[in-house]
């Protein structure tokens, strides 16, 4: 396999005869959450198609996310909970929150069927056309129009929000302006961080010698202070899925334009006594593992996704290339280069890509982990207040439970020691999501819903941005769109006492029973001993 067989975007053809789709509701991007939105929506009998970007459905539940990032179970319900049980089923126990990618894939695709839900894949996001504040239809780069009463976004990127001229935030907010306490650069006691001093420079004290690979040239007196905002975001990755099972395993492929250097970082690094770099394999059924990020150098390709967020498609053609050099390259490069101690080299050949996983993609995985792009700035935004229930949101749609987690979203050099930035994990126990936080301001838009892409600050949306939660979310969006159809109102101007119930009846959990022995907070401080 070769990178060349994985691409994000190939630029639409003009189709000679563009379709005119007009359905009830249009959804961009199959997400999860886009999945659960367009299961309710059929289930109340409404059309709906969706409109997704790539060739790809399920984001990264079905693209190597299978250790599933939880917080509390019982925080899970309606569609969420169904498609969790799906997995259990399949896997004949009464709880199964790991899982194949082909498995969730496989559950997706038969609610597609069961359901007769139409997509339409490949559809580039071109232009929205709005009339009296609302959207009437988005249209593609191969001309392609989809027209709907109301629009959800469930793009990981939030590009129909932004294209319909929806206010949004891309970065790290000052704590000062939501009067936060985590959120901005960081600077105190962090995990994944240099655990020895690691000299940064090509040549070893020659700062003259240039820096190495992934190593920003920051100077002293722009690193920013704790709590200061940034245009930063968190590192993205691959979840890769490995196997050892040797009938079951290809070989880690060397990308093609392989660059052993990228890895000098991480090689200093084991050569001071520091393996880590694949810790966070997480067991799967079957012989498999999950693979994450985890350590001060990793699968996480720190800094090197920022235009994303707002990129052209072409710019993030470009990212999603390199993320896959990067990530493809670093398991090359650890069980092949001879400078890599063998004891390591061994370890890592133990592992290889599943062969009955992605088998379009040559194995690999097909969605880069998009942890944060664009974020709404609604009437009500998500902050770490909410997460740590010092501010209740009084119209919930639906709880998130993990934990407050921004990968690191920087690395530079502080006195000749290489150094990472942004990591924050907190510890929440489950809490509320606002309706008012996946609904825009009225006068910006009143027909258009956003699941994924929500109302929040960079650090809250480290807890919100759990695939369970989209799945929730975008079920509740559902609900809301067809509430709005119904009353043939804006989504601004929905009732929440009408709302909150068809979202008990459909078996959302909208609060909290403290009385749940079950707690996240404590869970975590084991893990981490905090």
């Amino acid at each position: 396999m070769s990178a060349e067989k994985l691409y994000y975007y190939r630029k639409s053809e003009k189709l000679k005869n563009p379709k005119k789709i007009e359905r009830d509701v249009i959804i961009y991007g199959a997400t999860m959450g886009g999945i659960t939105a367009a299961v309710q929506l059929k289930r109340y009998g409404l059309t709906v198609a969706i409109a997704e970007f790539g060739n790809h459905i399920g984001g990264m539940t079905a693209s190597g996310l299978s250790a599933t990032d939880l917080g509390s179970e019982y925080a899970v319900g309606g569609l969420a909970m169904e498609f969790y049980k799906e997995v259990s089923s399949f896997y004949g126990k009464p709880k199964e929150f790991k899982f194949e990618p082909k498995v969730a894939s496989s559950i997706i695709q038969k609610w597609m069927k069961e359901y007769d839900i139409e997509l339409y894949e490949e559809q580039h996001l071109d232009s929205v056309i709005t009339e009296n504040g609302a959207i009437t239809e988005i249209i593609m780069e191969n001309g392609n129009a989809f027209k709907g009463k109301v629009f959800i976004d469930c793009s990981y990127e939030g590009d129909l929000m932004a294209k319909s001229g929806v206010s949004y935030a891309v970065g790290r907010e000052s704590n000062s302006k939501y009067h936060e306490i985590y959120n901005g650069i960081q600077f105190k006691e962090q995990h994944h961080k240099f655990e020895t001093w690691i000299d940064p420079y090509k040549m070893e004290g020659v700062p003259e010698s240039g820096l190495l690979y992934g190593i920003d040239n920051i100077n002293l007196a722009d690193l920013g202070h704790s709590g200061k905002e940034d245009h930063t975001i968190q590192a993205y990755n691959f979840r890769i899925c490995l196997t050892k099972d040797k009938e079951n395993k290809v070989e880690f492929p060397k990308p093609t334009n392989y660059n052993p250097e990228k890895y000098q970082l991480l090689l200093r690094y084991i050569m001071s006594g520091h393996w880590d770099a694949m810790q966070l394999n997480t067991s799967l059924p079957n012989h498999k593992w999950d693979l994450n990020n985890f350590g001060a150098f990793s699968t996480d390709n720190i800094g090197k996704n920022y235009e994303w967020p707002d990129g052209d498609y072409e710019t993030r053609e470009q990212i999603y290339q390199d993320h896959v050099e990067y990530n493809m390259g670093l398991l090359y490069f650890l069980s092949n280069d001879k400078r890599v101690p063998a004891q390591i080299r061994e370890e890592v050949s133990q592992f290889g890509l599943a062969k009955d996983e992605f088998v379009e993609t040559g194995h690999w995985p097909p969605q880069l982990y998009i942890r944060e792009a664009r974020r709404m700035i609604s009437d009500y935004v998500m902050i770490d207040r909410n997460c740590l229930k010092q501010r209740v949101a009084e119209d919930s749609i639906g709880l998130a439970s993990y934990h407050m987690d921004s990968h690191n979203c920087r690395r530079f050099v502080i006195d000749d020691r290489v150094v990472n930035e942004g990591d924050v994990e907190i510890a929440v126990s489950p809490f509320p999501i606002s309706y008012r936080s996946i609904r825009p301001k009225a006068e910006e838009c009143s027909n258009l819903l956003v699941p994924v892409a929500v109302s929040s600050s960079h650090i809250a949306f480290g807890s919100i941005r759990m695939e369970p939660v989209f799945m929730i979310i975008g079920q509740s969006a559902a609900v809301a769109a067809m509430l709005a159809i119904k009353n043939d109102s804006s989504v601004q101007d929905i009732d929440y006492k009408v709302l909150s119930k068809e979202l008990e009846n459909v078996g959302q959990i909208l609060k909290w029973d403290d009385s749940i022995k079950d707690d996240p907070i404590a869970r975590m401080e084991e893990t981490f001993g905090q």
